[in-house]
């Protein structure tokens, strides 16, 4: 018998930050596209060319735009460079040297960024036919680049240092990797990432919708949609019930006071819609975020240490002015819907409450498989001046949340400088399956807001005694987690999630008066079912519904309505012959009710 051969590994794609060899890779490469550019454009000045996580790019200021014929032909030219076996040089020069060298040059941007560098001024040369102001890293020579191994992706506009009143450049996106293996997965990566994209699927299964009427990054939701937002809301709902929380519901505007006390208008004005009203004394504002609605729910009576933990939830709709060339269907929208919460504590509780937290957010995530992520601790940076509160606050919470991780075993890293203004967060960074990261759940403890807002409760000694806050949202954003959940799922929910969940095909029309009987039988238990009406043919209605996705189809026919049976078809599964009505509902709502299959 022949050996079978061993099943083949994926290749694992690093990312720059991973790599100091991409890095230089990719930073060099940047530099051979640059010079071909400015000899196949010698009019092109270069502005900057930088990595980023899964290659490069370079601005250029050309009176000739350039088009995707153009990139061909950039592409051609950079593999001559490459086989010249340039020598990659590094050269330290003084400030007023580097100026005479630029001026020489006639290329004003170079002088511009000149006057932000710091000393030591240095410049990488390919050879002695090009060079630009670098800090580097680079390969030692271009035949370290492995010309099989990158490709030139896009054209895209960009204003000189993101700022619109400004030149507005071309840019050039690349990627390179150490082999063509590795680029021949990146690229494969990027089709499936093309058939899963969510604003596409998005718009085939009828969910959501955007509108230039309605505004950018203002997603609207259609009754499919609606029916999939509304599953999320009530499975997370039913949890929370579980688990001791209670639902609250808080208005969608707010006083600017308000968020001056939670130093949210202070930190974030820039990114709140504008004001309403003549003055900041008197003006309301979109709000942004819960929190401070929530402390007002908890201080508009005296609490008792009895009463806490206090845990409020709220699937909350907040705003926020994200440029428009930020926004991305639904994972950046203006407009969105937290799933929300906040705990007030008193300290002794703080930490059994974070655990019950965190074991809420993996039963999330193990009810939608979304099984491989890891916890990042969100901790500030000492350096930085942008958070309030005093040391021994924070120092109290980051101590929690790292309590927390090691008492659980979590696999989790560090991740400095990614706390909130107002305390530090445990997040969920989710891996879907393109192996890219998401930020999904979070959890937050703060001493701040607590003492911003003088809380107190009264404790079992009658002293008067300050809670501590836990802020916390398994989802982050129903938008954001549905347009992942669309590309992680190719728009092919589970069962218990998908708007529709099973569709009856008639054969004729003489089957539907049973059909309507079965499916009124199926609603009335809680199954979101429906019949083809469509009067075509069997073969275009299974089509039909293989093309929504529709995880069961039941074929009707003349034999199946006799025998009070249906035809199986899944998704999951294929075909599954002829099953009796009765136990059709009974594995259906057995399946639903545990999350699984059919």
């Amino acid at each position: 018998m022949q050996a079978q051969p061993a099943e083949q590994q994926p290749i694992r794609l690093p990312k720059t930050s991973e790599s100091d060899l991409l890095k230089r890779i990719r930073h060099t490469t940047s530099h051979v596209m640059a010079m071909a550019v400015q000899k196949l454009f010698p009019k092109a000045q270069v502005t900057i060319g930088p990595w980023i996580e899964n290659g490069f790019y370079y601005d250029f200021d050309s009176p000739e735009p350039f088009t995707e014929q153009d990139l061909k032909a950039i592409k051609k030219e950079m593999v001559k460079i490459i086989k010249r076996k340039l020598p990659v040089i590094r050269e330290e020069v003084s400030r007023e040297e580097a100026e005479r060298r630029i001026q020489a040059l006639g290329e004003p941007y170079k002088l511009e960024i000149l006057q932000d560098l710091k000393e030591p001024i240095t410049l990488y040369h390919l050879g002695d036919a090009w060079w630009d102001l670098c800090a580097g890293p680079h390969v030692e020579n271009t035949q370290d680049l492995n010309p099989k191994a990158f490709d030139l992706e896009s054209l895209a506009g960009a204003y000189w240092r993101g700022d619109e009143t400004k030149a507005q450049l071309q840019r050039i996106y690349g990627t390179a990797w150490e082999t063509p293996e590795q680029l021949a997965e990146y690229k494969r990566r990027k089709e499936e990432a093309l058939r899963r994209d969510h604003r596409r699927l998005g718009k085939e299964l009828g969910l959501f919708i955007f509108s230039d009427s309605v505004g950018p990054g203002l997603p609207m939701w259609t009754p499919k949609g609606t029916v999939l937002r509304s599953l999320l809301e009530d499975f997370l709902k039913q949890e929370q019930i579980r688990r001791g929380y209670q639902q609250v519901v808080t208005p969608h505007i707010g006083r600017v006071d308000l968020f001056k006390t939670s130093g949210h208008w202070q930190k974030y004005r820039d990114d709140l819609f504008p004001m309403m009203g003549a003055s900041e004394d008197e003006g309301f504002v979109l709000k942004a975020m819960n929190c401070p609605f929530h402390i007002q729910i908890y201080k508009a009576s005296l609490r008792s240490y009895r009463e806490l933990p206090l845990r409020f939830a709220e699937f909350g709709t907040v705003y926020r002015y994200e440029q428009s060339g930020e926004l991305g269907g639904l994972t950046r929208v203006r407009g969105f819907t937290q799933d929300d919460a906040h705990l007030f504590v008193t300290p002794e509780q703080l930490n059994d409450e974070f655990l019950k937290v965190v074991d809420l957010i993996q039963s999330v995530f193990k009810a939608l498989h979304l099984t491989n992520f890891k916890a990042r601790l969100s901790f500030r940076d000492p350096k930085s001046d942008k958070y309030i509160g005093s040391d021994d606050a924070w120092n109290k919470a980051e101590a929690a949340i790292q309590q927390a991780v090691e008492t659980l075993g979590m696999n989790h890293f560090l991740g400095i400088g990614e706390a909130a203004f107002y305390g530090p967060k445990l997040d969920f960074m989710v891996q879907d399956a393109l192996e890219r990261e998401w930020q999904l759940g979070t959890v937050q403890v703060d001493y701040n807001l607590p003492e911003r807002f003088d809380l107190e409760y009264v404790a079992e000694d009658g002293t008067r005694q300050r809670p501590v806050m836990i802020h916390r949202a398994p989802f982050g954003s129903l938008e954001r987690l549905i347009g992942i959940l669309i590309e992680e799922y190719a728009g092919d929910f589970p069962l218990w999630l998908a708007p529709v969940q099973v569709r009856l095909l008639p054969v004729t029309s003489e089957q539907l008066t049973f059909a309507r009987q079965v499916v009124e039988h199926m609603q009335s238990l809680g199954v979101r079912a429906e019949v083809d009406l469509s009067g075509e043919r069997l073969g275009k209605m299974i089509r039909n519904a293989e093309k929504e996705k529709i995880p069961v189809m039941a074929v009707v026919g003349a034999k199946e309505a006799e025998g009070n049976s249906l035809s199986i078809r899944t998704r999951a599964s294929g075909e599954l012959g002829a099953i009796a009505v009765p136990e059709v509902l009974d594995r259906l709502t057995q399946a639903i009710a545990a999350y699984g299959k059919f």
